[in-house]
C-alpha cells in the first residue's frame, strides 16, 4: 500500500492510502464494518438495512476482486482502524477514456466532521488527475451531507433524478443529484 497523504485526524496521525490487492482479511473486515456503519447511520450507499457484517465483507471481497486495472480504492486510517474510503472507476466506454466515476465515499460516524471526507476527495481527485482523467462524475442523495460536501469542494451539480433509490429503510424514495468535476 502506498501512502498518498499523511495528516492529522482527531488529534493523531492519519494516512490516506491506496489499497493494493491482495487486501488483508483485517482490512476487508474494517471496510465491512465501515459499510455497515454507513448503512446503520442512514447513508445512501446502495444497501438496505439491516446490513450484516458478513454481507458487507462479501460485497467488499467481490468488489476488490473485480476492480479494473485503472481503478483506485483509497482508505483513510487513524492509529487504530480504517475510518474512511472512496473509489475511482474508469468509464467503460471506449469513447470516454478521459472520464472516471467516483463512488462510495464513506466516513465512519465517529470520524465525521473533521475533514476526512474532504481529504479523501482531494486525494482521489489527485489520483484521477495523475492517471490522466480530466472529467469525474458522481451521484449523491439529494439533501445529504455528501451533496453539501461536493458543492463545497467545487463539484458542479447537473441535476436531480427524483425517486432514484430507496433510503436504507427500504421504503422511502429519495432523489439523486448528479455532479461532475472538470480536472483539465
Amino acid at each position: 500500500m502506498g501512502v498518498l497523504r499523511q495528516s492529522t485526524i482527531g488529534g493523531g496521525p492519519a494516512m490516506i492510502e491506496r489499497l493494493i490487492p491482495p487486501v488483508s482479511d483485517s482490512d476487508v473486515r474494517a471496510l465491512g464494518e465501515l459499510l455497515v456503519d454507513a448503512v446503520d447511520s442512514g447513508a445512501a450507499v446502495s444497501f438496505l438495512a439491516p446490513l450484516t457484517l458478513e454481507r458487507a465483507e462479501q460485497w467488499w471481497r467481490r468488489t476488490l476482486a473485480a476492480v479494473d486495472a485503472g481503478a483506485v480504492v483509497l482508505v483513510a486510517r487513524d492509529a487504530d482502524r480504517i475510518v474512511g474510503t472512496v473509489q475511482l472507476h474508469p468509464a467503460w466506454a471506449p469513447n470516454q477514456p478521459h472520464r472516471a466515476d467516483v463512488a462510495k465515499l464513506i466516513v465512519d460516524r465517529r470520524s465525521r466532521g473533521i475533514g476526512i471526507g474532504v481529504r479523501l476527495m482531494e486525494s482521489i481527485e489527485a489520483a484521477a488527475h495523475q492517471a490522466g482523467f480530466t472529467l469525474l462524475t458522481l451521484d449523491a442523495k439529494q439533501g445529504s451531507a455528501a451533496a453539501r460536501l461536493y458543492r463545497r469542494i467545487g463539484w458542479t451539480e447537473v441535476g436531480v433524478i427524483p425517486r432514484y433509490a430507496l433510503d436504507p429503510d427500504g421504503k422511502t424514495p429519495h432523489g439523486t443529484i448528479i455532479f461532475f468535476k472538470d480536472l483539465s
